[in-house]
C-alpha cells in the first residue's frame, strides 16, 4: 500500500528555529501565524469563517528519521513514541489546535502557533467541541508532566537525525 500526501499550503511562524519553540499551542498563548493555503484548495475555505478554532495537520519537515522510543520534552524517561508528541515519527505528522482569528482570501490568521515557520499544512478540520471534547479522560505517563506544558520549549533533542535502530530518541 502506497500513501501520498502533498500539501496544501504553508504555515508561516515567528519561529525560525526548532530551539525554544514552545512545544504545544498551551505553551504558544497569544503568538500568531498565518496559514496560506494553495490556489487548488482556496474554495474549501468558504465555510470556515464561522469556526473559532482549526486543527491543523501538518508534516514535520524538519523531522529525519524515527526512533521507537524517545525521551519527550516533558519528561526524564524513555517512552515509546505512539505514547508521545514527539516529532520523530515513522510518520512525521503534527497536529495543533490554534485559534483562528480571521480569514482574508488564501490567508488565514491563525494564534496560539507552535508550528515551525514554512511547514508543509497537509489538511485543515474545523475544531467542533461536541465532537473534539472527550469525558473521562487519561492521560498515562502526562497526567503530572503536563501541568509544565505551558512554560517549556524545545530543545535540540530531536533536532539531530536517528533511524529506526537508534533507541534513544536524543
Amino acid at each position: 500500500m502506497t500513501v501520498t500526501c502533498s500539501p496544501i499550503g504553508v504555515i508561516s511562524s515567528p519561529h525560525k528555529i526548532l530551539a525554544d519553540m514552545p512545544i504545544q499551542p498551551k505553551g504558544a498563548a497569544g503568538i500568531r501565524g498565518t496559514v496560506e493555503v494553495f490556489a487548488p484548495f482556496q474554495d474549501g475555505l468558504k465555510d470556515l469563517d464561522g469556526f473559532s478554532h482549526i486543527i491543523l495537520l501538518y508534516h514535520f519537515h524538519r523531522s529525519e528519521g524515527y526512533a521507537l522510543q524517545v525521551v519527550p520534552f516533558l519528561d526524564t524517561d524513555r517512552r515509546e513514541v505512539f505514547a508521545t508528541r514527539a516529532p520523530k515519527r515513522p510518520n512525521p505528522i503534527g497536529l495543533s489546535i490554534v485559534k483562528l482569528n480571521k480569514i482574508e482570501g488564501p490567508i488565514l490568521h491563525i494564534e496560539n502557533v507552535d508550528i515551525l515557520n514554512g511547514t508543509p499544512l497537509l489538511d485543515i478540520k474545523p475544531y467542533v467541541p461536541a465532537f473534539d471534547e472527550q469525558t473521562e479522560v487519561r492521560s498515562g505517563w502526562l497526567e503530572t508532566a503536563q501541568k509544565k506544558a505551558g512554560g517549556h520549549r524545545s530543545d535540540d533533542r530531536f533536532s539531530s537525525p536517528c533511524s529506526s535502530e537508534d533507541k534513544n530518541g536524543i
